[in-house]
């Protein structure tokens, strides 16, 4: 799947003041992303509080994205969770044509056992009508899915074909890299480590800062993916503060003030996540106006 190498972002889903999904503020965020070289677009990740979504709203946002994108640029479609049996049944109903791939988040808050995660995984495999991108993101399952886990599922599933690795461990990801079957994309989910897990043989980035700093992160991701290290690094570390800042009170908080100092969408949030402080928003824009 060359198609999912480089850049990908996990995208926002923009709201009105009366917290309705803002459908013009999503199409600028697609095209901003698209006109500033980001490789593919991901749909209702974390970053797009799909847990707070409505069915409905769920489709209008995937319908907003595809008619936007137009075919522009892959499609990788957020399908994941803890409830195995609902799963296989969205992907056994849902219309997937215009997705590339799925991306699917190991199961949370259950905290099932390494062979619970390998045999719920199994089970979403054998019914998929698109590959699967495996999700390991420890701080919100509870739960780490083991390079040993991994690698018997890229083993014994060939529609399991990366996985976004956010453990935030740089030995985990060797490990997964030098484990797994040489097509196999590890994909960082950490934007601050993206660059030296590609060093190290990854395939990309799954991202958040991506979305609000296209041009600047996607040209950072190429320069890593051509070996260009020194001109990589000058760029890592020239936006490495304002990773820090997005993240610093909940994502996507901060990305959504980003995008508000940008003027693309508005920075509104759904409860139980609230909007940044006005520190953290003043730091954001002098980095902004700095860049």
């Amino acid at each position: 799947m060359k198609e999912l190498m480089g850049t990908g972002v996990a995208l926002v889903t923009p709201f009105n003041d009366d917290f309705s999904v803002d459908v013009a503020g999503l199409k600028r965020v697609v095209d901003f992303n698209i006109d500033n070289g980001i490789d593919y677009l991901v749909v209702l990740g974390t970053t797009a509080e799909n847990a707070t979504l409505s069915l409905e709203e769920k489709q209008l946002v995937i319908s907003t994205i595809v008619e936007a994108n137009n075919s522009r640029l892959p499609l990788v479609l957020g399908i994941g969770g803890n409830n195995t049996a609902a799963l296989i049944e969205e992907m056994q109903t849902r219309d997937l044509a215009a997705f590339a791939a799925i991306l699917s988040v190991s199961p949370f808050y259950n905290k099932p056992t390494q062979e619970g995660i390998y045999q719920h995984f199994a089970a979403l495999a054998k019914v998929a009508p698109k590959p699967i991108i495996l999700y390991n993101v420890p701080g919100r399952t509870a739960s780490n899915m083991l390079p040993e886990t991994v690698i018997r599922l890229a083993n014994d599933f060939e529609n399991i074909i990366g996985i976004k690795e956010a453990a935030g461990d740089i030995v985990q990801a060797m490990r997964l890299i030098s484990g797994c079957p040489n097509d196999f994309l590890v994909i960082s989910g950490d934007d601050a480590i993206a660059l030296p897990m590609i060093l190290g043989g990854g395939a990309g980035v799954i991202s958040v800062i991506a979305q609000g700093f296209p041009k600047e992160f996607s040209k950072l991701i190429r320069l890593g993916l051509d070996r260009k290290v020194d001109e990589a690094y000058q760029i890592q570390y020239k936006i490495l503060p304002a990773i820090d800042y997005i993240f610093a009170e909940g994502n996507p908080a901060g990305i959504k003030a980003v995008f508000s100092k940008l003027g693309v969408c508005g920075a509104t949030v759904r409860l139980p996540l609230v909007g940044i402080s006005a520190d953290l928003q003043s730091k954001i824009d002098a980095f902004i106006s700095e860049l």
